[in-house]
Order: structure tokens, then sequence, then C-alpha cells
């Protein structure tokens, strides 16, 4: 065979594959899409008694398969006489594959996974590889995004079989803010939003805890301060949050405490009104008592019993300073502060929310940036579509390699000012799952124009509803209701 004609024979092989190395496929709806997906055209069958196997020994991975299969049966019921399959077409089980022991979860923690449906050396299976427990859950992620119950076989079914993906996240950072101070929320609806978040394989969930409007966490240091709630039932006790940190570690995700700090903390003086300037003036913060600062310290000891995440938030943003100035006492000190923001740690990672150009700042100075820039990554802001989310580039203007690699990731913020837990998940969804792919996927493999991965945001945001979530129609703005009868997948 000539050269023309073995290059030709390779296309054709490819295209019969459906090799998807770069761009988008009207047939691949996982999302967010993977770094390198590869796939054919014949289905397979999970028997009912799927099952996994791993060398790597753990309750995480163990629960996470349980979730996995209980999302993908949806509660319905499997009874197909599966005597009538073709045994070569049943998937008996998956097998998974970790490489390092290290089952700590932290800021950079390797999120890689190679899935192989199904394995060549055991087509009986699938192939799960990863360097960590936390590769494997996005790998399950995946593998659940593959798999569906068919109403014809009654049984659940993967199409387009063999799929070959090989798969890691572009940031290590890939956030969502919660508000649990404009209004509460309870611990379920913030669990609920927390598997919702692993479903897009975002892996940090911010908790901006407490805020002008009210204290609602315990601190043992300083039990006064949850004074400051709406009431004693709008109250997150230590083993509350600790409960919740557990919950979002065993789904790969870290939350991120925040304490706003000196400005947002008029509920702080609730309970110890010495931090208030004055009576009539209750905020920001009286920098200039000590007892301020000892309070400070003993919140952050606290949260490093609760919160073992690499990074707290410490807010900082929206200090009206005119309390200081008309409060002699703090006055005499303000200078001090003023000069602290020219000598802050190389350690210290600057939170963008303010419009564009910031970024590119900051990591010119050499210091580390989550975006979040509020005209496009607001989740508060109903107006901004899920096409905005989508063409959001963190990387715009830095062109620099070295300063590139210090914008870790992203965030995505739901303020929660109108937001509580009757409304929280369709506001949220499906436009933080725009985000979720700018901050996953390659940059060569994202869509230039949104409009061609409409469709299968609409099949995601179809699967969240699915999954007892309930994310907002992808036609409208955010917060959308649907606008007449029809089909999910075209609301």
């Amino acid at each position: 065979m000539g050269k023309m004609g073995s290059e030709m024979l390779i296309y054709v092989l490819l295209l019969m594959a459906g090799v998807l190395a770069s761009g988008q496929s009207s047939q691949v709806k996982i999302w967010p899409m993977p770094a390198s997906v590869s796939y054919g055209h014949t289905h397979l069958y999970l028997t009912n008694d799927f099952g996994f196997s791993s060398n790597y020994g753990s309750e995480i991975l163990k629960d996470a398969f349980d979730r996995m299969l209980a999302l993908i049966k949806l509660d319905h019921v499997i009874d197909a006489n599966f005597s009538a399959f073709n045994s070569s077409s049943l998937l008996q089980g998956l097998h998974i594959v970790i490489s390092s022991p290290n089952g700590q979860l932290q800021y950079g923690v390797d999120e890689s996974y190679k899935l192989i449906v199904p394995s060549p050396e055991k087509p009986a299976y699938a192939h799960l590889e990863a360097k960590t427990v936390y590769g494997a859950l996005q790998g399950l992620q995946t593998f659940s995004q593959l798999c569906y119950f068919s109403v014809t076989s009654r049984v659940l079914q993967i199409d387009m079989s063999p799929w070959t993906i090989f798969d890691q996240p572009r940031f290590s950072y890939r956030g969502l803010l919660i508000d649990t101070s404009r209004h509460y929320l309870p611990v379920p609806v913030i669990k609920k939003v927390i598997d919702s978040m692993s479903y897009a394989k975002l892996n940090v969930m911010h908790w901006h805890i407490v805020d002008t409007q009210s204290f609602p966490l315990e601190i043992p240091s300083y039990p006064k301060l949850w004074d400051g709630a709406y009431s004693p039932s709008e109250r997150y006790t230590v083993a509350d949050a600790a409960d919740i940190v557990s919950y979002a570690r065993k789904r790969g995700i870290n939350v991120l405490a925040e304490i706003d700090v000196p400005g947002h903390a008029l509920s702080w003086g609730t309970g110890y009104p010495s931090l208030w300037p004055s009576k009539d003036c209750q905020q920001p913060l009286d920098v200039s008592n000590e007892f301020t600062f000892k309070v400070i310290d003993g919140i952050l000891s606290d949260f490093s019993k609760i919160f073992n995440f690499k990074f707290v938030h410490l807010g900082g943003d929206e200090v009206n300073t005119s309390c200081w100035t008309t409060t002699p006492r703090i006055r005499n000190w303000e200078e001090t502060f003023n000069d602290f923001g020219n000598k802050l740690s190389r350690k210290t990672v600057v939170h963008n929310w303010l419009g564009g150009g910031v970024a590119q700042r900051v990591v010119a100075s050499g210091l580390r940036c989550i975006v979040s820039n509020q005209d496009k990554w607001y989740l508060d802001h109903l107006d901004t579509p899920w096409q905005e989310f989508y063409a959001n580039e963190p990387l715009t203007n830095i062109t620099n390699l070295k300063q590139q690699k210090l914008v870790i990731g992203g965030e995505v913020c739901m303020w929660g000012e109108t937001v509580d837990g009757s409304d929280i998940e369709q506001t949220i969804w499906p436009r933080a799952a725009a985000a979720a792919e700018r901050l996953w996927t390659p940059f060569d493999k994202l869509a230039k124009n949104p409009r061609d991965v409409t469709g299968r945001l609409a099949h995601f945001r179809c699967l969240l509803n699915q999954r007892g979530v309930a994310a907002a129609p992808v036609a409208g703005l955010g917060r959308a209701a649907p606008e007449g009868p029809g089909s999910c997948y075209r609301q």
C-alpha cells in the first residue's frame, strides 16, 4: 500500500473510532469535556451485579462507587432478562487502579485519570486508572455520564463503546462561593450544593460564613460571637461545620472558610460590642483595640481545628474607613493599616472580584490570583447569561507563561442577598456549569462560540434535574423558569 493509501486508511480508522482529541462533537455529551476522548459505535449493558475491584482499599472509593451506581439507576427498576443479551456485550464491573497511597485532599492534588470502556485485556470490565483517589472520583463522574437507564432494554446501558478517555483539569482551583450570612442555608441544602458541584468537577466550596448581617458559626474561643446569628435555629455548631468539611472531602471538594475582616463585621459586635469603633459607628472592626486581634486570632485558631484546606480567606473588601477617621483613637493608628497593602507576603493569593484587568496586574506583581470578576462570574447577577459565564477567560491579556501559572483558577460567586434554600440550586445551575468547563477543559478544546455547546449543556442540565438538582433551563437568564410545555432538552 502506498503512502497516500496508508494515510487514508489511518484517517478512516480514526473517523470510525470517533477520535475527539480536539474540538467539539455533538455526539459526546460529557460535561465538562475531557482532555481527550475516543469512542466507537457499539452498545454495552451493565449486569445487575455490576461491581468494582481495586488495589486501593478506601471507604472514600467504595462510597463514591455506590453513589455513582445510585445516580445511574435513578430509582429505576432493572427488570431485563439478561440471558437474552449477548454475553460479549455485558459489562460485569469496573476495575480501579490507583498508584498513590496518599489519600490527603489538598490544593494541587493530582486529579488526572484514564478511563477505558471496556478494557482490552478484560472485555467484561471497564478500567479506570488514576494517580490519586481524587482522580478516580473524577473518573467515576465521567463514567456515570456514559451510562443511562434505557427504557427499551430495561437495563443500564452505555452507547458508543469502546471509550478511551484521558483527562486532567486545566486549573487546580475550581470554586463556588456560597454565602450563609445574608441568608442561612440549612446543612442539607449545603450538602446538596456540594453534591452538585462534584457532578461538574468543581473542587472548592468557598464558604462565606459571616458578614454584616449575621454570624451563624460557633466559635468556642469566643462563644458570644454567634449571638449575631439571625436566630438560635439559624446557626452552625462546630460539629456541623466539621461534618460539612468531611462530606465535601469524600467528594473531592475542599472547603475554603472565610471571615471577612475588617469590614462587613457589624454582626461580631452583637456579642462583643467592644469590637465596634463606637455604639453609633459599628463597622469596620476597631483596629486600635487589642481585643479585636485576640478575637481574630481565636477564630483562626478554631478554624484550624475544623477546616484543613491550605488557604483561609480573609475578605478585606469594601472597607468603609469613615468610622475610623471619625474615631480619634483609631485615626491615630490608621496610617499603619494603610501601609499593609504594600507588604503582602509572597504566599498571598489575591481573589479578584472586580472587573477585568485586575488579575493581569496581580500576576505581574508576582502574586497568585483567583479570578471571579463580578461582571461575568457573579451568579446573583441574574442578567448575566450562561454564554458569558462560558466565555469568561481567566488568562485574558496574560501572555507571559510564568505569569499564567500564577492564575491558579477561578470561582463563581453565589452571593446570598436574594438566595436561600428555596432558590439556590436554580440560581447556581446551569450557569456555574458553563464556568466549570472553562476551568476544567483544555483551552484548545473549549468552544470558540458558546452556541456550539448549547445542546451539550442542555443535556447536562437535564441530567442534573434527573439527579434531583433544581437546575434552571438553559434558555433565558439566571434562575429562569420554563417558558411553556416541552422537552427538558429543548428548554
